[in-house]
Order: C-alpha cells, then structure tokens, then sequence
C-alpha cells in the first residue's frame, strides 16, 4: 500500500489501571510508588514496605497502563510507555496517578514520589505535573525527564537522586549531567552512590529512610 494514502488519528480511550494501597491512619505522608519496565505494582510496593520507617506512611503502588505477560510465563508486567505519541501517553499517565492519589486523604502530607527505573521519570512527572505537588522525589536508577529541566516553570521539590556505582543502564556522566541540571534549578538535590548495578538495594532502602526522615521533620 501506498503510505501516502495512510492516516494516522490518534483516539482517546478509557482503560482500568490497578494501584495497590496500604493505608494508613494518621499517617506521617503518603509514599505514591512507580515501578519499573517489566515489573508490576507488587515489586513497587514491597520496596516502599521494606523502606525503614514507613509503617507509618500511607504506601500507593501505581501500576503501568501496558500490560503484558513476563517471557513464557503467566505474570502479568507492564511499562509506562514507549516514544510513540509521547506527549499523548504522559498527559494520560499523569491523569492516572492524579486519580489513583485522589482517594487519599489531602491530609495526609506530605507527598513523596518514589521511582525505579523506567518509574522515575513517572514519580517527577507525577509529582511536578500533577493536581499535588509532591514535597519529594526518590528516583532510583533512571533519570530526570528533559522536558521538566527545560522547563523554567518547574519549581522541583527536594530530590533524592541515587544510583549503583555498576549501573549501565544510567550511567555516571548522565547522573552527574542530573545533579549538575538540578543544582542549576536551585533544587535541593542529594545524590548517593551504592554499591551494586541496576538494581535496588537495601542500601536504597536506608538512603531513602534518611531522605524520608528528613522530610517529615
């Protein structure tokens, strides 16, 4: 067939997403969790419950839209999207999680974005576009969306950026490209270096404690 005679339309569509959730009441804040590519909100949330401290957090596992099933076996993964109508796919994942949050108590503040990989760039987009504002990001693994560095409205929150020293998939010159981008922002931006490569650690677990503990104080 001829491409010229191809159009492309894109149409809106209603989907069901699954968010798992731990609440908690009174609760210190709410942890919202963004897993990774080929993984599921069950991963995400077991890293949030074995972070030290957050018995007393509200935890909110949000998983991808794009479901499908692990290589040659019956568990369900997802992803948060791919470069085909980029824009389109963070607009609609950004109304998600706005929806996903919207049955926790406003109250319950603060709010901290925490992403794994593929997910971090879902825990900034989330927590810098979305109805509430997060007071913090943990980003694990993965780095700063670039259109929310080149965007000179964006007021980012306290950042806990942190990365395995054997990391391929992020590499330390894009790291420290992150830190340099966010410090040039006036973020208050931590960076930690563990041991390890793509992989979250129960070092993770203890920076972002530290993170955390400093936030509710």
């Amino acid at each position: 067939m001829d491409s010229s005679e191809i159009l492309i339309t894109q149409v809106a569509a209603t989907t069901h997403g699954r968010v798992l959730r731990r609440p908690v009441r009174p609760a210190d804040g709410i942890l919202a969790g963004f897993h990774g590519y080929y993984e599921n909100a069950e991963t995400q949330l077991d890293r949030l419950a074995a972070i030290p401290g957050t018995s007393t957090w509200t935890l909110v596992s949000v998983q991808g839209l794009h479901r499908f099933y692990r290589a040659r076996t019956d568990d369900v993964v997802a992803s948060w999207m791919t470069r085909q109508d980029r824009e389109l796919a963070i607009a609609d994942n950004v109304a998600y999680v706005d929806a996903a949050l919207a049955a926790d108590d406003a109250a319950s503040s603060p709010l901290v974005c925490v992403g794994f990989s593929q997910g971090v760039a879902m825990a900034f987009r989330a927590g810098l576009r979305g109805r509430r504002p997060a007071a913090g990001i943990i980003a694990v693994a993965g780095d700063v969306p670039p259109e929310l560095l080149a965007d000179a409205s964006v007021r980012f929150p306290r950042v806990l950026l942190i990365r395995g020293a054997q990391d391929e998939y992020y590499p330390q010159t894009m790291f420290d490209d992150n830190v340099a981008a966010l410090r040039a922002r006036n973020a208050d931006v931590t960076p930690v270096i563990v041991a390890g490569a793509h992989d979250w650690t129960d070092e993770v677990g203890r920076a972002a404690a530290t993170f955390l503990h400093a936030i509710r104080g």
